[in-house]
């Protein structure tokens, strides 16, 4: 059963001009029997009133969750209390639904023991009153499940602070990524790139990048073309080998309509075979998370950037083309 947010003070958050708030929301006491599980749950906001998540703690282990993710949804994948929503990674007997049925976006992600993250003075995800997200869904993987023998349960999660009161700067998260494949014993560049074609500005505060083992970089870009020639921007880069929090962006930049936001996942295959982008521990991901703020309106209606990956998508042949790319810099620290 869904239920509403109940909202509890919590004083040791940094001080604000305004009052701080705290929500815990964790795991339901979960024990996970299959490796590389993925499991969600719910939680109702309360839709009578708006409120605006400025800060996000994680309380969890790298020794128990591969990573957690944190969906807005206009609706849940789901009604219970938890559920499989992993289903790249389970028998096709085991019954999988999404994190969000309606209305699906990404507003935190955490791995690698990531510390917490404390947006930006006065930024905030708005959520609830009329909002589109109206419902809550923590998703964690479990890669190892030796653990959770003997009836232990798992209760990781993320404590919410948040506010009331109105905030003018409305946080999003743009996430790009690639679908794909590695070559077997080959370096492999697996690239994406969009044009923003809403009339808005973003302002990046943060990025956070994600592969599994075979990620050695990955970088964001603003690309511009006002002078005929393609201009580059790094947003951020990262070894994704490290905590895998948002970290803040490297440069003061807006992106505005017809910009095109680009990311670059320089991948090593040391195995034999073909390693393909998937959910299991076994596969790969390229992502690339861009949070931003806009002032006095909405964050973007598009919250993904995707293309197919390698062997069909690169920069320089996909569309949009990209060219005048900085290829060293996009693929070494």
């Amino acid at each position: 059963m869904l239920i509403i947010l109940l909202f509890l003070a919590f004083p040791t958050f940094p001080s604000h001009a305004f009052k701080v708030d705290s929500y815990n929301f964790f795991m339901p006491d979960v024990s996970p029997t299959k490796m590389d599980a993925y499991l969600c749950t719910p939680v109702r906001v309360n839709y009578t009133s708006s409120y605006y998540i400025i800060g996000f703690e994680p309380k969890a282990s790298m020794n128990t969750s591969h990573h957690m993710l944190l969906y807005g949804c206009t609706t849940p994948g789901d009604t219970k209390s938890f559920w499989n929503c992993g289903e790249m990674a389970v028998e096709e007997s085991d019954e999988s639904h999404n994190p969000c049925e309606d209305g699906s976006q990404i507003i935190y992600a955490w791995a690698r023991d990531a510390p917490k993250l404390v947006l930006p003075e006065g930024v905030g995800f708005k959520v609830g009153g009329d909002s589109p997200i109206q419902y809550l869904v923590l998703q964690v993987h479990y890669l190892h499940v030796h653990q959770f023998r003997d009836g232990v349960t798992d209760s990781s999660g993320i404590i919410l602070h948040y506010t009331e009161r109105p905030l003018s700067k409305l946080a999003g998260v743009l996430l790009l990524g690639t679908g794909g494949i590695l070559k077997p014993s080959s370096e492999v560049h697996m690239e994406t790139a969009c044009v923003i074609t809403e009339d808005k500005e973003l302002h990046p505060f943060a990025f956070r990048t994600h592969t599994h083992q075979y990620g050695q970089v990955v970088s964001g870009y603003r690309v511009r073309n006002d002078s005929g020639e393609m201009e580059w921007t790094l947003l951020g880069k990262r070894n994704p080998q490290d905590p895998q929090m948002f970290y803040p962006t490297v440069t003061d930049t807006i992106i505005r309509r017809g910009d095109i936001v680009a990311a670059r996942c320089t991948m090593f295959n040391t195995r034999k075979k073909i390693v393909k982008i998937g959910g299991s521990s076994k596969d790969e991901m390229c992502n690339f998370y861009l949070a931003y703020w806009v002032e006095q309106s909405e964050p973007l209606d598009r919250k993904y950037c995707f293309t197919s990956g390698p062997p069909r998508y690169f920069w320089e042949t996909g569309d949009p083309k990209l060219d005048n790319i900085p290829d060293e810099e996009a693929s070494h620290l």
